[in-house]
């Protein structure tokens, strides 16, 4: 293969079992050349060859993205984010604002709002003194509440309130109106579509398709807001990325995006398989796994939710959060999950459940053990997403049964942006030494890929690896952190085998996509403080340039 690029004096990091470590990389067609010593690898120039000095920085494969919402987080970039805002005048203040910028938006959408924005639960009537003559709507951190005044709320018909499948509610007041705090997607769908954005949430929301089928202008819009999303994870490193929700429209727009040439990372889509569905509509999922299996896009797995969120007290736990008679309730009854799960691995398709209650991470690890019962035990991969609390007696079932670890550093409060007052509410402080476990779970033997869940969390994976390096333990705990090669790993190598992509990235070895990120400075004496701070100098992906950074010339 003819070498089109040459990175020298470089630190390569490959992650590659064999040579671990190099000085230069060749790039030709997409793929890596060569990989060795400085002297052996500028053999291979020939004419037109670009050869970038890396000047000492560090090389790795592009990173992969775990676990992310890539068509969510392009369209939210347009929305007014008000993550660590805190206080009614600060709140009105950047609404109205907003609001004067955008006179045509037929809803006014914020991201970020923290559930403590206000120090006591959000009403609509709270929000009718920031806006009353427009519909206006905040989203939680987490995705999964939104609080919206009552001209939204009348506008969507969800006012007098309306009935729910099991898990998503309308919070009603004691006068027979909705309080305004909507719990779950398919509560605040309604909402999302005042905006137009109902049919960019149904892979999530509901499990379907938008009908009608989007015309053609409407396509070009969502492939814009999906090249924004995809342009700004690789402006933090990312060449890979595993989509956390989706669809066959989803699909059919990134696999458009590829014929346009416009991909400028490898994305993998699930079917999102709902509590509602049949069996029978597995073969959706089927269908998608045998028409999207390209080196850019693939399917081929099945995304499905246990529960909620510790926040808003929707995480299914085995007892008790402090304080109340509740615990959350599982979004599967558990016999029929443990048929699905069968049936999922029975196609040969890879599961992924999101699961962060105690209760919720042990009935998803119930049905994977029950699949391998039925079907007998292949090369699943299947994973549990988050895992934020687990029972002791769970732990090893994880590494026993080949069960993924799909975590997120920026998740444990403390660590990034979420604040400790999560845990000091919802998690018994006896529990603590049970939460957000990393280094147990991996020395039990479960695989570990790490993760943003972007748009929840900032997607920046230097951030992330900060918090994962610096988090400190809490109180009594042990220390949970991965070193830093373990780390590394978890965003690169890990993250490719988790999502079945190792024989196409996340290791810089001959053969392997020319999917690399080159980091301004040494990771390895980089202070862990200072990680977050440490700029992308480069992202190529399929040996092509996606970001290069201001300060780098190559």
């Amino acid at each position: 293969m003819q070498v089109e690029m040459i990175i020298t004096n470089a630190k390569v990091l490959t992650m590659a079992e064999g040579q671990p470590r190099a000085e230069a990389v060749a790039l030709g067609g997409g793929r890596i050349v060569a990989v060795g010593p400085a002297a052996e690898v500028a053999a291979l120039a020939g004419p037109g060859v670009r050869v970038i000095d890396a000047g000492g920085r560090t090389l790795l494969p592009g990173f992969v993205e775990s676990h992310l919402h890539l068509v969510l987080g392009g369209n939210e970039l347009v929305q007014l984010q008000i993550g660590g805002l805190h206080g009614f005048d600060a709140l009105k203040a950047a609404f109205e604002d907003y609001a004067a910028r955008h006179p045509d938006n037929a809803l006014l959408m914020a991201q970020g709002a923290s559930y403590e924005i206000l120090d006591a639960p959000v009403t609509r009537q709270d929000l009718d003194r920031v806006i009353a003559d427009r519909p206006i709507a905040m989203m939680s951190p987490d995705h999964h509440t939104v609080w919206a005044n009552t001209a939204a709320l009348r506008a969507a018909g969800l006012l007098e309130g309306a009935a729910m499948p099991r898990g998503h509610e309308v919070v009603m007041a004691a006068d027979g109106t909705a309080t305004g705090e909507l719990r779950e997607f398919e509560a605040f769908s309604p909402i999302l579509a005042l905006g137009g954005e109902a049919h960019l949430q149904l892979g999530i929301a509901t499990g379907g398709e938008p009908e009608p089928w989007p015309d053609a202008a409407t396509r070009a819009r969502d492939k814009d807001k999906i090249a924004a999303g995809m342009a700004h994870c690789a402006a933090h490193g990312i060449t890979s990325m595993v989509n956390m929700d989706g669809n066959r429209y989803t699909c059919a727009l990134l696999a458009e995006m590829e014929a346009e040439g416009r991909m400028t990372a490898r994305v993998v889509v699930p079917f999102h398989m709902k509590p509602h569905m049949e069996l029978e509509e597995l073969e959706r999922a089927s269908a998608m796994a045998a028409d999207y299996r390209s080196d850019w896009l693939r399917s081929g797995f099945v995304k499905m939710f246990m529960d909620g969120v510790v926040d808003s007290r929707t995480a299914f736990m085995l007892n008790d959060y402090p304080g109340t008679s509740i615990r959350g309730e599982p979004l599967f009854e558990a016999e029929r999950f443990k048929d699905i799960c069968a049936e999922i691995d029975r196609r040969g398709l890879q599961i992924a459940v999101h699961a962060i209650g105690d209760g919720a991470v042990r009935q998803t690890i119930d049905g994977y053990e029950a699949a391998q019962i039925r079907n007998g035990r292949r090369d699943s991969r299947h994973r549990v997403e988050h895992i934020e609390l687990i029972d002791p007696a769970d732990i090893p079932r994880l590494g026993a049964l080949g069960i993924t670890a799909s975590l997120q550093p920026p998740h444990p409060p403390g660590a990034m942006d979420f604040p400790m007052s999560t845990m000091e509410t919802v998690i018994p402080r006896s529990r603590w030494k049970d939460a957000y476990l990393w280094k147990t779970l991996k020395d039990q033997g479960a695989p570990v890929a790490y993760a943003s869940d972007w748009p929840v969390t900032d997607v920046s994976v230097m951030r992330g690896l900060q918090a994962a390096l610096t988090r400190v333990p809490y109180e009594g705990c042990a220390d949970e952190r991965l070193d830093l090669m373990e780390s590394l790993r978890a965003y690169t190598a890990g993250g490719a085998w988790a999502a079945h992509l190792e024989d196409v990235t996340g290791t810089i070895r001959p053969g392997m996509a020319a999917d690399l990120v080159l980091i301004d400075g040494d990771v390895e004496t980089i202070a862990p403080e200072n990680l977050g701070r440490t700029a992308i100098a480069l992202t190529i992906s399929g040996g092509r340039i996606t970001h290069q950074g201001a300060g780098f010339a190559g």
